[in-house]
């Protein structure tokens, strides 16, 4: 059986997702017209390749198959509008010609088990499977790139085009580069063909058994000239040995088998890219696609695409630029010896004349041209599974349509659109089909009604939703079952009320009652205050913003109350006896529990709260780093005044203190945000005059945390602080008097003009009615100045309070 004597099969071994194969490959089959066409690839894909002909189909595409039972027993045979098989197909189908896949079936390739490079394709695709293996992956012999390396050729595709495409008319038959590429691959087999033993040479042995018979089938129906064959070069001398029928039925049986389904979904051009980790990859796609489809002038046309899309991103390129461009690849071709330019001419050309020598445009024009984002399409007909038809509509109708490249989306909760596709997000996220990811949105803001998410769509994800459609034959539902199922196996408690957030986000209000239960269940029996604080800010968060996307979140203020008072009740206890780790760990505890009691905007629970933290405050027996951050968080929300605040940090910085500890309390009552300094010059005075009187032997030990806690700060405020030690207290009573000589853009004192212009603002974004209300909170702490009164209005919103004492206290 050869390719060139017209005696037998016609044997079209191929490099996969070659152009210069897909060509040649074209070529022969026009000259030869088979009756039949056999195609490397499960013998499921019999029931759907029709679909390869359908005029809404757009490659890259591939076919899914996967395990009915265990969806994540997957593997993928992608397809390009370059590939040999895919070009075959298209051929097969637009003359009637019979189409059958004769691989080893997916029933049993998926159950095998798989060693080392054997998870997918050869690194060329000539010698494995067809298929990407979910989960699996590795690297095998490429042959094609053996032999370009032995002719003295980096690349395999170029060589492959030099000896296919450009071999200017050596020979007159389009089949004789296939014989000869047959021999080659004999001999490497002979060389590198593998141990018995192995496990990718058993596993070749298997499929190729399989191939042979069913090739057999073939000839015994069509007859030998009627048959056509595109597959793996690697596997054509298999397919030409003599091996009895008998001895490859033996290998076949006792083979596990599973009952499997199969698909085509859309691929991308990155994903058939090598660095995507696809064994059988190529290094660019983009360039491949356009090499196929421009045969005129190939050069010529890619350095106008290029242009274009430098100029698009506002790189100065001219039509001048293009024709240099185009002049020194051709150069660069003819000093190495090749017929035409490649992609590395090409690129080198780009880089001297279009980039100017620099890598950052052209590492633009490597994604978007040289690999390139094209997302396949196919059409509606198409099987898939209840779940992926269900998202499909979902999709449509939330005009979300899956893109390969990665693209932000800024959603506004207060429309139904955009609040029905954050929910889908969220749903499919439940499911860990991770097609959008949160993202930081453009304005920066913390507004509950917006969301900002960063969408890019990969095939795996396919993968993703076959398995998620265990749990529904819709998104809601199979969201709904996923979370009951998670709040049924959670391990710890914050892990329950993360869940309950989620479910509030996603809109699943039918799984709540079973995350309510386990909630419920498991608060009760915890008791460890670190983990009540740590489930704290994310009840709270839907207790709070629950509203906001129309859901009832009574039953979690009532769970959310009942943990905030079990935080008040245990945490002096809990906060005796620590050391370094813990009193850090202690303190994370204490800023998320108080950010979350501040946003329950329960008046006797704050009240409660705010005992509590005085406690800790004037505590010694509590460590240093959480007193300091309790005295914080009193003095941030206009609970202390500022003369409690320097006698609390006098009493900690009192020549008596251990001066590690000391150093721990001001870590932990100035971490968050150096403008405390700037604008209250008693307490700079007081950390001044502590750090001067550290004994030398103890300035050493006390300086990592001084660093730390001074290092966090923004390079401005550190500025500031350090021109206001360096000028030193003003005035006759010098430093004893605490008055500090002011830096230029601060002024000595509070301008209550320019702070009473702020306040209307500011009662604006609390959404406050009238001053008296925003201050009410502070009521009866004593606070007479108009410093605190703009804290006050922020009483009750995390962190604000200190945020609104800056800004009217700011120059």
């Amino acid at each position: 059986m050869t390719a060139a004597d017209g005696a037998g099969p016609l044997l079209l071994g191929v490099r996969h997702h070659g152009p210069g194969s897909a060509r040649a490959v074209l070529a022969a089959l026009e000259a030869r017209e088979p009756k039949v066409l056999l195609v490397e690839g499960p013998p499921e894909a019999d029931a759907v390749v029709e679909l390869a002909a359908h005029e809404e189909m757009r490659p890259p595409v591939a076919l899914l198959a996967h395990v009915v039972d265990e969806p994540g027993r997957a593997a993928f045979w992608p397809l390009a509008e370059f590939s040999p098989e895919w070009v075959a197909v298209r051929w097969a189908l637009a003359r009637g010609v019979p189409v059958r896949f004769f691989d080893l079936p997916a029933a049993h390739s998926l159950l095998l088990e798989t060693g080392d490079g054997d998870g997918g394709d050869g690194d060329g695709g000539d010698g494995d499977d067809g298929g990407e293996r979910s989960g699996t992956g590795g690297v095998r012999l490429d042959p094609l790139r053996v032999l370009a390396e032995t002719a003295g050729h980096d690349d395999p595709e170029r060589w492959w085009e030099d000896v296919v495409e450009h071999r200017g008319g050596l020979s007159a038959d389009p089949c004789a580069p296939f014989a000869v590429l047959a021999d080659a691959m004999a001999a490497l087999r002979e060389a590198h063909g593998g141990a018995p033993g192995d496990a990718g040479h058993r596993r070749d042995a298997v499929r190729e058994a399989h191939m042979r018979l069913r090739l057999r089938e073939a000839r015994r129906e069509f007859g030998d000239e009627g048959v056509a064959v595109v597959c793996g070069a690697w596997h054509v001398p298999a397919l030409t040995a003599k091996s009895a029928v008998t001895a490859d039925r033996r290998l076949l049986k006792g083979l596990p088998k599973a009952k499997t389904g199969i698909t085509w979904v859309p691929w991308t051009h990155e994903r058939l890219a090598r660095h995507s980790g696809y064994g059988a990859g190529i290094t660019s796609p983009g360039w491949y696609g356009h090499l196929f489809s421009s045969p005129d002038r190939p050069v010529e046309r890619w350095m106008t695409r290029v242009a274009r899309l430098l100029r698009e991103e506002d790189v100065a390129v001219s039509s001048a630029h293009v024709i240099e461009a185009v002049r020194l690849a051709d150069t660069l071709a003819a000093l190495r010896g090749r017929p035409l330019p490649g992609l590395g001419e090409t690129l080198d050309a780009v880089r001297a004349v279009m980039c100017e020598g620099s890598d950052v445009p052209l590492a633009l024009v490597h994604d978007r041209l040289v690999v390139g984002d094209v997302l396949g399409e196919v059409p509606e007909e198409t099987p898939a599974v209840p779940l992926r038809r269900d998202l499909t509509r979902v999709q449509k109708s939330l005009r979300l349509k899956p893109e390969a490249s990665e693209r932000d989306l800024e959603l506004d909760l207060r429309g139904e659109t955009d609040a029905a596709r954050s929910r889908l997000l969220h749903r499919l996220r439940l499911l860990g089909v991770d097609w959008g990811e949160p993202a930081r949105g453009r304005t920066g803001g913390t507004g509950t009604f917006r969301e900002t998410w960063r969408l890019c769509w990969r095939p795996e994800l396919s993968v993703r939703i076959a398995e998620a459609g265990a749990w529904g034959t819709t998104v809601a539902s199979a969201a709904t079952a996923r979370a009951e199922s998670l709040a049924r196996d959670a391990g710890t408690l914050a892990e329950v009320t993360e869940l309950a957030e989620r479910c509030l986000l996603a809109g699943l209000g039918d799984a709540l009652p079973v995350v309510m239960r386990a909630l419920a269940d498991r608060a009760a029996l915890d008791a460890d205050v670190g983990h009540l604080a740590q489930a704290l800010p994310a009840l709270v968060r839907s207790v709070r913003y629950g509203d906001v996307r129309g859901t009832d979140a009574a039953a979690l203020r009532e769970v959310a109350e009942g943990l905030a008072e079990r935080v008040c009740v245990g945490l002096p206890p809990a906060c005796a006896g620590l050391d370094a780790d813990g009193s850090a760990e202690m303190r994370g505890h204490v800023d998320a529990a108080h950010r979350a009691i501040v946003l329950l905007e329960h008046g006797d629970l704050l009240t409660r709260w705010r005992a509590v933290l005085r406690t800790l405050a004037g505590r010694d027996r509590v460590p240093g780093l959480v007193r300091g951050r309790c005295a914080r968080l009193l003095l941030d929300d206009g609970q202390l005044g500022d003369d409690e605040a320097a006698r609390l940090m006098g009493l900690a910085l009192s020549p008596g203190t251990d001066p590690g500890d000391a150093a721990a309390w001001v870590e932990g009552f100035l971490a968050g945000g150096g403008m405390l300094l700037v604008h209250d010059e008693r307490l700079l005075g007081l950390v001044d005059a502590w750090l001067a009187g550290i004994p030398g032997e103890s300035f050493t030990d006390v300086l990592p945390l001084l660093r730390r806690t001074f290092a966090a700060y923004e390079p401005g405020v550190r500025r500031t602080v350090g021109e206001l030690v360096r000028r030193g207290p003003a005035g006759p009573g010098g430093q004893d008097a605490g008055e500090w000589e002011s830096v230029p853009g601060f002024g000595a004192g509070l301008d209550r003009e320019r702070a009473d212009a702020v306040l209307p603002t500011l009662r604006l974004l609390l959404g406050t009615d009238r001053a008296g209300t925003a201050a009410s909170g502070t009521a009866g702490t004593g606070a007479a100045s108009d410093k605190t009164a703009a804290s006050g209005a922020a009483d009750g919103m995390t962190g604000r309070a200190g945020t609104a004492r800056k800004a009217v206290t700011a120059r």
